[in-house]
This record gives structure tokens, C-alpha cells and sequence, in this order.
């Protein structure tokens, strides 16, 4: 049974470390600077924007809204200034081509809010807002690697501590062995 067990816990640990190496490798992928310029990236968005926006199809549409809301996400994370002035670039056309937007969309509910997300407050506070939920984020993913760390510590110790049982219980074990054998072996001789 403690072979059983100490092969769990063992599996356990590997476990627990491989899923610690895995959350490890994003946040060193994430070290590399990406430079953006926020005309060029304004510039491509608004190009596939104006093509939804003749295509009059309000699902692709919103699609495009939601990867322009990423592309704001991935600008933040390396330069929060120039993500201003593209939600800035972004803003003015959406307000300024929001009657063709509102001829197709119609009371389309997601296409709506995707455009309140983006329309609806000044740039600085859409980036701010956007910056302080990935912050939000930032911290509950550290917690999470933080206690896996934990649950693998306390998992090695747990292992550790059941090797040394294991280990003390085998040599009690061996002790008792060669002291009957002794005793055996002084009770054949006569002494």
C-alpha cells in the first residue's frame, strides 16, 4: 500500500511541476517588445472595417469590432500611448460612419455594445479601463502560479516525508531481521 501511495504522490509532483513550466513560458514570450504605430494599425483596421460596413453583414462586423478590441488589448501591452491615438483613430471613424453602421446593424445587440465598448468614453478611458483589467488579470494568473508553486512544495514535502517513512520502516525492518537472525543464529550455536 505505501508502494501505491508513493507512486501517487510522485505522479503528483511530476504533474504539478510540468503545469508550474507550462504557465512559466507565456510570461517570457511576453518579454519580447513589439513596436506599434498607431496610424498603420488604425489604418488596417479601418480598411476591414469599411468592407463590413459595405458588405452590410452585421455578424462579420461585430466580428472586426471584437479584433479591434484585441488589437487594443495587444497595443496596451506594449506602448499604452499609442493605444490612445489608435482608440482615438478607431473612435472617429466609427462615430463618423455611424448611421451606414446603424442601416445594417440595426438593434443588433452585440454589434452595439462592441460599439459602446469602443465609442462611448474618451480614449484614454477605454485604454485606462482596458489596463486596469488586464492588470486585474495579471494578478489572479500570478496568484494561480503562485499556489502551484505552493501545491508543489507541499506536494514534494508530502513525497519526501513519505520516502523517509518508507525508508526508516525498511530499515527497522532490516534491524529486526538481522537481530532474529542473530538471535537464531546464537540460539543454534548454543550461546
Amino acid at each position: 500500500m505505501k508502494k501505491i501511495m508513493f507512486a501517487v504522490m510522485a505522479m503528483i509532483a511530476i504533474g504539478f511541476t510540468s503545469c508550474g513550466n507550462k504557465t512559466q513560458a507565456p510570461a517570457e514570450a511576453a518579454a519580447e517588445e513589439v513596436v506599434f504605430d498607431a496610424e498603420e494599425e488604425a489604418s488596417a483596421s479601418i480598411s476591414a472595417l469599411t468592407e463590413q460596413i459595405e458588405a452590410q453583414d452585421a455578424n462579420k462586423f461585430q466580428e472586426v469590432l471584437a479584433t479591434v478590441q484585441e488589437k487594443i488589448k495587444e497595443i496596451i501591452g506594449s506602448n499604452p500611448e499609442v493605444a490612445k491615438e489608435y482608440v482615438a483613430k478607431i473612435q472617429d471613424f466609427l462615430k463618423e460612419n455611424a448611421e451606414k453602421i446603424k442601416a445594417f446593424a440595426g438593434e443588433n445587440a452585440a454589434v452595439q455594445t462592441a460599439l459602446a465598448a469602443i465609442t462611448e468614453a474618451p480614449a484614454d478611458a477605454v485604454v485606462n479601463g482596458l489596463m486596469q483589467a488586464m492588470e486585474g488579470v495579471k494578478d489572479a494568473a500570478g496568484d494561480a502560479v503562485d499556489a502551484a508553486g505552493e501545491a508543489v512544495d507541499a506536494a514534494k514535502d508530502a513525497v519526501e516525508d513519505k520516502a523517509n517513512e518508507v525508508k526508516d520502516a525498511a530499515k527497522g525492518a532490516a534491524s529486526d531481521a538481522v537481530d532474529q537472525a542473530a538471535d537464531g543464529a546464537k540460539k543454534a550455536l548454543g550461546l
